[in-house]
């Protein structure tokens, strides 16, 4: 086999000639007025790739990225290395489908130098500051470097002119914009009344749904790519063929024209936001821990089990679209049919151990307002109870050193310790179980039974007790 050509620039033409799509616009001309924190696996697989696409039918803006943390080193080198090229790899059961995405045309790091980030903030050309800092990123509960380095580059955008500047969550949380702005907001106003008025008059947050599911991308990836189709990558993206963008139609300073290229705007997000939340990520959590547990590795692997099929099928019956206010045209049960598809894609291979990360982040937006709901209408709880003990018994179990990652998990950990000796201790999990939730007897209930049952019984075998498998 000929050897393997290197993604950059000058090779583009070579590229091609492996029939792999590669950008047909002219990149020099883009005018890089997006500037996003937070370059990762997600962001070049749904935000760069929509922009890419509009570039593609003659947008002209740019993706210009910026690395805050010392952990970005590694992607900063690696699109260094290709002239911010990459490959986006679209997967799913039928075959593998690559192509090279051109659209991010900058990137430093700034790790050790918050005045370069402000710097680019207060460029003038810049009219997007996007974000995917991850859901725990906007929290002010602790010293938090990024919104601090984001309140820099405001200061320094309003002392440069004042330019007006939309700032763009990317992340999957519910009312991401308004979280942004609350965050970015209370550091202002810490620092001073001139930079918290710039904020309110001059920034602008709206809200937006994001959604791909993108599994982290793995060595066999790597050479897929290089032996199978003949480029050499150092670090492509893998991603499933579904994605979807719902945005707020508020900008203060322009945008792409992303409607073109498949992006829905609208007035309000609200909707499309809980049906990710309450649906698509609530499912995930319901399979995460119970699946770490019973030693399964992908996500397509667990839906291949009949009772955990079927358990997914009963928490989105009966648990999750009973909560939710059905979008006009977007039938739920669809939406849900549409999830379970997705989910048993093998070619994507999605880690059930990605899907373990940032629990204590992850539960208070994707399963405790569905629980919470049902608990006010006298609704079913039993499969979330579950889900929620499945994540308790892991922390409680599996050595801290083979845990998923979970920066703000310490608490967790102690009481679900204490929970192997009486259940009801992790409810006073306050960072997760909201005051009706620990004073719900009915609640706490369902969570000891579900606890006492895999204590005494192997997760599927929970499962089946629930559900009523054979």
């Amino acid at each position: 086999m000929a050897r393997p050509i290197p993604l950059r620039a000058a090779n583009l033409d070579a590229v091609a000639a492996l029939a792999v799509p590669v950008p047909s616009y002219d990149r020099a001309a883009l005018a890089p007025r997006i500037l996003h924190v937070g370059v990762g696996g997600f962001h070049r697989a749904h935000m760069a790739l929509y922009t890419d696409d509009a570039a593609a039918g003659g947008g002209d803006w740019g993706i210009r990225g910026v690395g805050l943390l010392d952990s970005d080193r590694r992607m900063s080198e690696a699109l260094r290395a290709q002239d911010h090229l990459y490959t986006l790899i679209e997967r799913d059961s039928e075959g593998s489908r690559p192509r090279v995405v051109g659209s991010i045309v900058e990137y430093t790091l700034v790790a050790d130098d918050r005045a370069a980030f402000a710097q680019r903030v207060a460029d003038p050309v810049v009219a997007i500051l996007s974000l995917t800092i991850t859901e725990g990123g906007y929290s002010l509960q602790h010293e938090n470097p990024t919104i601090e380095a984001i309140a820099d580059g405001l200061d320094a955008r309003r002392l440069a002119g004042g330019n007006p500047l939309t700032i763009l969550s990317c992340d999957n949380l519910p009312g991401n914009g308004n979280v942004a702005r609350a965050a970015v907001t209370a550091v202002a106003e810490r620092r001073s009344d001139t930079l918290a008025r710039f904020v309110g008059a001059s920034c602008i947050f709206p809200n937006s749904m994001v959604d791909r599911i993108t599994p982290q991308t793995q060595s066999a990836d790597r050479s897929w790519l290089r032996e199978e189709v003949g480029v050499e990558d150092e670090w492509p993206v893998v991603c499933e063929p579904f994605r979807q963008w719902v945005i707020e139609d508020h900008f203060v300073a322009g945008r792409p024209r992303w409607e073109d290229v498949g992006v829905l705007f609208t007035e309000g997000v609200h909707d499309w936001e809980l049906y990710k939340l309450r649906m698509l990520n609530a499912t995930h959590s319901c399979l995460a821990y119970l699946m770490a547990l019973a030693g399964v590795v992908y996500v397509d692997e667990a839906l291949a089990i009949p009772t955990v099929r079927g358990y997914l099928e009963r928490f989105l019956a009966t648990e999750a679209i009973p909560t939710l206010v059905e979008i006009p045209g977007y039938p739920a049960a669809g939406y849900a049919q549409t999830v379970l598809e997705r989910f048993e894609n093998r070619g994507v291979r999605d880690q059930i151990a990605r899907l373990c990360i940032d629990g204590t982040s992850k539960f208070p937006s994707f399963l405790i307002p569905t629980v919470e709901r049902q608990i006010e209408v006298g609704g079913p709880v039993e499969c979330a109870a579950l889900a929620l003990a499945g994540w308790a018994r892991y922390l409680a179990t599996v050595p801290a050193a083979e845990r998923a990652p979970d920066p703000h998990g310490g608490r967790a950990a102690e009481l679900a310790s204490r929970s192997l000796a009486d259940p009801a201790a992790f409810l006073d999990l306050d960072q997760v179980f909201t005051e009706p939730l620990r004073r719900s007897e009915r609640f706490r209930d369902a969570f000891s039974a579900a606890c006492r049952e895999l204590a005494a019984s192997t997760p599927l075998e929970a499962i089946e007790t629930l559900t009523g498998s054979d």
